[in-house]
């Protein structure tokens, strides 16, 4: 596979250690034409830590090189994880971007937008007529006094086109240049552009002179960021023609990941006429590539105070319960349509009644896929996933995030936020993600969050009652929804040199990517 690794991808893995077994639970995998054959108990009395056994010879008259051997033993073995919601083109440029996360103001922000302009300025990469994108602003964080202006961004921009997307993706913060070029409608005194018109106005950056050539390259290096996590797949949730966007970036060698491209409602007609389904290979990906499901927004967000819930957000005049982004009869309809045509959904739904709404929906056309996010659930509607056959698609570092905009935004819901010790009690099936760029492309950071309920020591859990079992969030966290290899598997593997479930602190799971030793995609070194 271009790009990959020279190495044989028939080889076997001896003597790896299953994490939270103990050494009697080392294994042999044995790895042919890019999937696992077998996993039998490792040799107990074979010595570890030395030379492992020569693999068998290939055929007599073969060309095909012979089976490469690893002794693992001192590594743990894991399948492959898999990253369950993400906007893979938008997360590959925050590599590239300025990154307002660590802004706690809006004069935080608009410092650091200043010395991005200063260091581009004195480098000669600022061109007068490009936009210059700044990503992932919190002001759903920052103080009533210390919200974003049209003046502050002016001031700080001058005549220099910018625009900054919030951290959710439901709007962004623009300077009077920037507007006009991108046709938009600012609040005069916020500078903030809604959800919808930003959703097409953020796909215009796309279509700047050399945006082609500087996106091929910041996938690539998002590609291999991904496999140095131990990343081996994502749901792709791209706002933008995903299938032949996929199909063209297999072509041209970015294939380092497996990827479900996901299709939007408005895309999903044309997509039925073409003749495509959810789990379709898609051509030239060589196995790696599909399509995934169709991906409904049914709301807004928290951070936006547009997720649609059934009681008012708190402290907030004129009182607003949020947006639904379609009528509960379109949800329906785009619904029918998906499932009647062999497609799964992913449908977006993070207030309470839009949740209720989604499932209603799903209830009455026998949808069969995901809810997204499901960050708010009436006690009612928790168990209605399982019943309904529908995965929680959940992103635990958004709890993480939100733990103190939820404080401040619905101080008194009718439901209970981020429930994912419930959902998983009431037999729902779990799918970990993170909704890169919203958080970054990092399940150890999902995992963490989901395990600890924390991300400083320091700091007490944000709901004890819904932490998840370490087993149960690395087992959300893998393309096989497993925590340990098994025979027909794709050869989708991760070693490390320390067990996952010896992390006792969220600053020791957090940092497990420093201990990703390998990883193998389709039994090719990716990492």
């Amino acid at each position: 596979m271009a790009g990959m690794s020279d190495m044989s991808n028939d080889l076997n893995i001896l003597n790896a250690r299953v994490p939270g077994e103990a050494d009697a639970g080392r294994v042999d995998l044995g790895i042919r034409d890019g999937r696992v054959v077998s996993v039998t108990p490792a040799d107990p009395a074979a010595p570890t830590g030395t030379a492992a056994p020569a693999a068998p010879a290939a055929p007599t008259g073969s060309t095909a090189p012979a089976a490469t051997t690893i002794d693992a033993s001192d590594l743990w073995v894991i399948p492959g994880l898999m990253d369950c919601h993400t906007h893979f083109t938008q997360w590959s440029k925050t590599l590239g971007r300025l990154d307002l996360i660590d802004a706690r103001s809006a004069s935080e922000a608009m410092t650091m937008l200043r010395a991005h302009l200063d260091e581009r300025r004195a480098s000669g990469t600022l061109d007068p007529n490009a936009f210059v994108v700044g990503m992932r602003f919190r002001h759903s964080l920052w103080s009533d006094d210390q919200q974003p202006t049209l003046v502050a961004i002016d001031e700080a921009a001058g005549e220099q086109p910018v625009a900054l997307s919030s951290a959710d993706m439901h709007c962004g913060w623009v300077n009077s240049t920037a507007a006009r070029r991108l046709g938009v409608h600012p609040d005069p005194k916020t500078g903030l552009v809604g959800e919808l018109e930003w959703f097409e106005a953020y796909k215009e950056f796309d279509k700047a002179p050399g945006a082609a050539e500087e996106t091929d390259r910041l996938l690539r290096e998002a590609e291999a960021d991904a496999a140095g996590k131990g990343v081996t797949g994502i749901r792709d949730y791209e706002m933008a023609e995903n299938i032949d966007t996929w199909i063209a970036r297999f072509k041209a060698g970015i294939n380092r990941l497996r990827v479900a491209a996901g299709v939007y409602p408005e895309r999903l007609a044309k997509a039925i006429e073409d003749g495509w389904h959810s789990g379709k290979p898609l051509p030239g990906s060589r196995g790696l590539g599909m399509v995934g499901a169709m991906k409904l927004i049914s709301d807004g967000s928290l951070n936006t105070r547009s997720a649609y819930c059934s009681t008012p957000y708190s402290g907030i005049e004129p009182p607003t319960c949020g947006v639904l982004s379609y009528t509960p009869e379109q949800i329906e309809d785009y619904m029918r349509l998906a499932t009647g045509h062999g497609f799964a959904i992913a449908c977006h739904a993070i207030g309470d009644e839009a949740n209720t709404i989604v499932l209603d929906a799903a209830e009455r056309t026998h949808a069969h896929g995901s809810i997204e996010h499901a960050q708010l659930l009436k006690p009612r509607d928790i168990p209605r996933l399982a019943a309904l056959g529908l995965e929680a698609s959940i992103q635990p570092q958004h709890a993480m995030d939100d733990r103190d905009v939820i404080s401040r935004f619905w101080a008194g819901p009718a439901g209970v936020p981020y429930a994912f010790r419930s959902l998983y009690d009431a037999g729902t099936t779990l799918r970990m993600g993170s909704d890169a760029p919203v958080a970054p492309l990092d399940p150890w950071l999902a995992i963490s969050a989901a395990v600890f309920e924390t991300e400083d020591s320091a700091r007490e859990p944000f709901q004890p009652e819904q932490c998840l079992p370490v087993d149960v969030a690395l087992a959300a966290s893998t393309a096989t929804g497993r925590v340990r290899p098994e025979p027909g598997d794709p050869a989708d593997l991760v070693l490390l040199d320390a067990d996952p479930y010896a992390q006792l602190t969220p600053e020791e799971m957090r940092g497990m990517p420093r201990h990703v030793v390998m990883t193998f995609l389709a039994g090719e070194r990716v990492h």
